[in-house]
């Protein structure tokens, strides 16, 4: 076994312990606290297990009705933005890139802002729309906003990455203006309800949009995972992965796909999420280096303790009843990745 490998297996054996921990941790804070060593055997009686309730019933309902649907959604969502994340960085060999840097979560934002204004009080009917109009329009916002931006970067079968981050730019911009134009015009009831939607939140998480959002998770990470010895390759540029076989415009277009599909899927049901698709993979580059064949599923697992431990963190302060997870991981985030910056530009510091 490689150094590499070694270092790469010990890494998610680590991560997988802590993901682990952290599940534990969301389930036993809260309002009301419930002992570590209970929610484990509450879990475990789920899967199977015969451990005597010792515990007041109305623990039960408290973890699986609220809280682990909540860690599950968070878990997935720090999953999907986080493998984005580093996708992209890999593609567009860009440490600033992160998942909406092509404009899908501005697209998705624009989405859940035209929902919220004209069609939130619309009768639930079913499938998707069973959810409520807010997640639909939000994936499809971000997928459309993709789309365009991939259209207005491609010039015959080229695309070029440059102009693709310019494009992606211009869409954003654009995209974020009508959100405020619909703010300015929309009742002031809207216009909260947008401003809430925009800092990012769990607080409405349940198993049926888990499960919703499972299978266009499952979907994105299988297509990057697949992906992770090609992508590699664009770590030498476009050239020298074409002098290795690569078929640089099609890889493109996957990782554009998958990468997009992660991103508007997890922006859909919880809101703008900032730094987790920045930092994540920056924090695993540093364990096992930049091989995506390891970087991809490390920062998978990483993803999801970061957003469960800011999520947990949200909801448990003493002096306030929650704060939305975006704003926590931005609180957290932008100093974590200036002292990430600094160690990379100071080796020494």
């Amino acid at each position: 076994m490689t150094g590499r490998a070694t270092r790469g297996r010990r890494a998610m054996t680590l991560t997988a312990v802590a993901l682990l921990a952290a599940l534990i941790v969301a389930g036993a804070l809260g309002s009301v606290r419930i002992p570590p060593a209970d929610v484990v055997k509450i879990l475990l009686n789920r899967l199977g297990a015969d451990f005597p309730a010792t515990w007041p019933r109305t623990w039960e309902a408290v973890l699986w009705d609220v809280r682990f649907p909540r860690v599950a959604m968070g878990a997935l969502v720090g999953m999907g933005l986080s493998v984005a994340g580093a996708a992209y960085q890999g593609l567009f060999r860009n440490p600033l890139a992160d998942p909406s840097v092509i404009g899908a979560s501005a697209g998705a934002s624009l989405g859940a802002a035209l929902a919220i204004a004209f069609f939130d009080r619309v009768p639930s009917l079913t499938g998707l729309w069973r959810l409520g109009p807010v997640p639909l329009f939000a994936f499809a916002g971000g997928v459309a906003a993709v789309l365009v931006a991939f259209r207005l970067a491609t010039a015959g079968r080229q695309t070029s990455t440059v102009s693709l981050l310019l494009a992606g730019m211009v869409v954003s911009t654009v995209a974020t203006s009508l959100v405020s134009l619909i703010m300015y015009f929309t009742d002031s009831q809207a216009r909260d309800a947008i401003v809430f939607w925009l800092m990012g939140g769990l607080s409405g998480a349940n198993w049926p949009k888990a499960a919703w959002l499972l299978p266009y998770l499952a979907l994105g990470l299988g297509l990057l995972l697949w992906d992770g010895r090609e992508l590699n390759a664009f770590l030498l540029g476009e050239e020298a992965a074409l002098s290795m076989g690569v078929d640089v415009e099609r890889l493109k277009r996957r990782i554009l796909a998958a990468g997009s599909l992660l991103t508007a899927a997890a922006v859909a049901f919880c809101g703008i999420i900032s730094f987790v698709g920045l930092i994540v993979p920056h924090l695993v580059r540093l364990l096992v280096g930049p091989d995506h064949r390891w970087l991809l599923p490390i920062a998978a697992v990483t993803g999801s303790v970061v957003v469960v431990a800011a999520d947990t963190v949200a909801r448990s302060l003493p002096w306030v009843s929650e704060l939305p997870v975006g704003l926590v991981m931005s609180l957290i985030g932008g100093p974590v990745f200036l002292v990430i910056l600094r160690r990379q530009l100071l080796p020494g510091s």
